[in-house]
């Protein structure tokens, strides 16, 4: 797509572009070992089907019995003859009271059933609505009791019979924590001293400076102006001893990570840079707005010529890095209307000289130290930020925070005084500001204590560990996952480098944490697979509130794509129902571009994120393009610092994007119920190139009370393509603004 002209200073941010199975052999493909897990239910949940005896009203063959769905095996499964209505049964052996149906189905499922109890096997009481079902895990919360329960399904969503991989039935109702899975199988091997992988580089500081030269080039020169790097598979991590380093010029191109193995930044230090600049990819030379993908974690820098330069957009965090000297976050061309860059990430960070923001459109930074701030495009966020300009929103466009409510640093990777590796887990802080080390406060997790994936192994195999009671460490590359990774061990570590990314098969959910206490997520990064997922990822259970204030579960640089390598497809992204939630550093992005085709009725996705949960807060949340609420904000007490949107490029047509309240959806929906909000820092940014006439009324929507409040927020038709007719409600007047191209319309305070 060719870029609009714009008028500097303020940049234009585009981008050039953006199977039912239905077979036996999925179960091969699960791996020998399976394990047998209880689903998200709660610990006075108990889980009473499993074994049963189970009958149906036909099977497809004898090698898909009834029994099949209540084995405890998730790759095996009970499937029907190819006709319709149809139905599964399990005798529990005497009443029970039942809370929870869980679903698993294979892509044959039923598009209209019900679940039904009976006393005797004859005499049928519905104890749900008629109710669409999903391909994947689907839980149902139920009141009822019975023997017998049974799904009872009358259509069929495929022309294939119905078929179902487990059928779990739970008994009980109560909220308490969710119980460890049971492993089954022989206990998976860990080591203190862990194989990473092909893709991770480990230098010393006795290794040659020519040698790790030689590496960062070669990975970054194979990404030269490529066609396919940018959704490509290749990986490159290069982690870095405790020591100091002689020149190195790193050149950061997509899927790279740079981090220090020292337990401090300070303990490693590179002479030279570690560099993301313009003028490198492929059908976008002029600016930087597709730097996505890379990081830098847990180093010092001293920067050759005083500056180093860090011209990021999405998805590209800076965190717990020592600049000894300047950082630049813009291209080296950003004069003369180029060289634009679109938002970032920089945390737990120190800058002894001058941060140069430049022709970046906005930037967060949280809990850091900094010399001085130079520069402010639109929206430029701070909290926690020693040294941050002054809160002065629109002129500068700075919104500043003295602290962040809540914090916990993400986990990282280190290698102890006796070579072996371990994971620190800084611990919560509340109100912080400043760089949280030295002498950051957590825990030293010893590998040994982790699962350290690789990217052929398989979901089940990967829940077998989770079971076997360890923390998860994903190595780089890509992962087929033909079943839901479940976490419900409270405290469960799961973490990656080097942008793993998760893709889930069959419309199944990628990754699923219970509601319990201090699960920790990061470092990954999920794809939309071609079949449709209800979600890609959930915390927590629908409608259960527990308070998790102590010890909250928190997700930190966990990035999602609908649209990629393939054409994905996911109604929601991330749903989070568990209170006291930390998200800090999200891009939910519906693609523009890919390496597959994209548009409106290929990569479909209609919200970036729900919040059911109460008292979440979102520290860094980028979320793009969906078609519907692009966050639907439930909960009550929630609070956003930063948040950064662009409306969906390709609207065909006004009449294909009628919200509930006049023409197209919102960016940041707070639902009319909630009482209690706080958004500081907000973006949303139109660019109907498609069909300029498009519009959308309203940027954000809020109920209008004291307690729902936001601070310095703005809209901008980038480029004039496009329009929103107000920032919040019918608040703050439209964009384009007549005044000019590309320029904001800002709203301090609303109300």
């Amino acid at each position: 797509m060719t870029s609009p002209t714009l008028t500097p200073p303020p940049p234009q941010k585009r981008r050039s572009r953006g199977r039912i199975v239905l077979s036996a052999v999925l179960a091969a493909a699960l791996g020998t070992t399976v394990v047998s897990f209880a689903t998200n239910a709660s610990a006075a949940d108990t889980l009473v089907s499993q074994g049963k005896p189970a009958t149906a009203s036909s099977v497809e063959s004898a090698a898909f019995s009834a029994a099949a769905a209540v084995d405890g095996d998730a790759g095996t499964r009970w499937s029907s003859t190819f006709a319709d209505p149809q139905w599964l049964q399990v005798d529990l052996g005497s009443t029970q009271s039942i809370s929870q149906v869980v679903l698993n189905w294979e892509a044959a499922f039923a598009s209209a059933f019900t679940i039904q109890t009976s006393a005797n096997g004859t005499s049928w009481t519905n104890i749900t609505p008629v109710t669409a079902g999903r391909a994947g895990v689907q839980t149902l919360a139920v009141t009822g009791s019975g023997r017998y329960v049974r799904m009872n399904g009358t259509t069929r969503a495929t022309p294939y019979g119905y078929s179902l991989w487990e059928f779990q039935v739970f008994a009980g109702g109560g909220t308490g924590p969710t119980p460890t899975p049971t492993p089954s199988g022989p206990a998976l091997p860990t080591s203190d001293t862990p194989d990473l992988g092909p893709n991770v580089r480990i230098f010393d500081a006795g290794t040659p400076a020519s040698t790790i030269q030689s590496a960062v080039d070669q990975a970054f020169n194979a990404q030269l102006r490529s066609p396919t790097a940018q959704f490509g598979t290749q990986r490159h991590v290069f982690l870095f001893k405790p020591g100091s380093y002689g020149r190195v010029w790193a050149n950061v191109g997509f899927y790279t990570t740079l981090a220090g193995l020292g337990l401090n930044p300070d303990d490693v230090t590179i002479n030279g840079a570690v560099n993301v600049d313009s003028g490198w990819n492929y059908g976008d030379e002029s600016n930087a707005t597709q730097n996505f993908w890379r990081s830098m974690e847990n180093l010092a820098i001293v920067p050759e010529g005083g500056t180093n330069r860090w011209a990021v957009s999405q998805a590209a965090p800076m965190r717990r890095v020592h600049i000894r000297g300047n950082l630049t976050l813009a291209p080296s061309n950003q004069d003369n209307g180029q060289g634009y860059a679109s938002g970032g990430y920089l945390a737990d960070s120190v800058v002894d000289g001058t941060v140069s923001s430049g022709s970046q459109q906005q930037w967060y930074t949280r809990d850091s130290r900094i010399g001085r701030w130079d520069g402010g495009v639109w929206n430029m966020t701070y909290s926690g930020v020693q040294g941050a300009p002054p809160n002065a929103f629109p002129n500068p466009p700075h919104t500043t925070l003295a602290t962040t409510p809540v914090t916990r640093e993400k986990p990282f990777l280190y290698v102890d005084s006796a070579g072996l590796y371990r994971v620190f887990v800084p611990a919560l802080r509340r109100n912080s500001a400043g760089a949280n080390w030295p002498n950051t406060a957590g825990t030293s997790i010893p590998m040994r204590d982790f699962y350290v994936a690789k990217p052929s192994d398989s979901a089940a195999r990967i829940n077998q560990a989770l079971a076997q009671g360890l923390n998860l460490f994903f190595t780089p590359g890509t992962y087929s996952l033909n079943e839901t990774i479940r976490v419900t061990r409270p405290n469960t570590v799961v973490t990656g480098i080097g942008f793993p990314t998760l893709i889930p098969n069959n419309g199944v959910e990628a990754l699923n944490v219970a509601d319990v206490d201090g699960v920790k997520v990061s470092g990954l990064t999920f794809d939309a697979g071609t079949t449709n997922s209800p979600t890609l990822m959930s915390v927590g259970r629908p409608g259960v509130h527990t308070d998790h204030a102590a010890n909250p579960i928190s997700l930190q640089d966990v990035f999602f794509r609908i649209g990629s390598s393939v054409q994905g497809k996911a109604t929601t992204t991330l749903a989070v129902h568990s209170d006291d939630t930390i998200i800090d550093h999200m891009w939910a992005w519906r693609a523009d571009h890919g390496g597959a085709p994209t548009g409106w009725t290929v990569n479909t996705g209609d919200t970036g994120l729900v919040v059911n949960g109460d008292d979440v807060l979102a520290t860094g949340l980028f979320v793009e393009h969906y078609q519907k609420y692009e966050v639907i904000w439930n909960g009550n007490r929630g609070r956003t610092i930063f948040f950064q949107n662009e409306k969906p490029y390709d609207v065909p047509n006004q009449a294909a994007w009628i919200g509930p309240r006049g023409n197209g959806y919102a960016a940041y929906k707070v639902a009319d119920t909630v009482t209690d909000h706080e958004l500081w820092g907000g973006g949303s940014y139109a660019y109907f190139n498609v069909n300029p006439s498009v519009r959308v009324d309203r940027a954000f929507e809020v109920p209008n009370r004291p307690g729902v409040r936001l601070r310095s927020v703005l809209t901008v038709s980038l480029g004039d393509v496009g329009t929103i007719a107000n920032v919040v409600n019918d608040t703050g007047g439209s964009v384009p603004n007549p005044a000019g191209n590309t320029t904001p319309r800002n709203v301090v305070a609303y109300p």
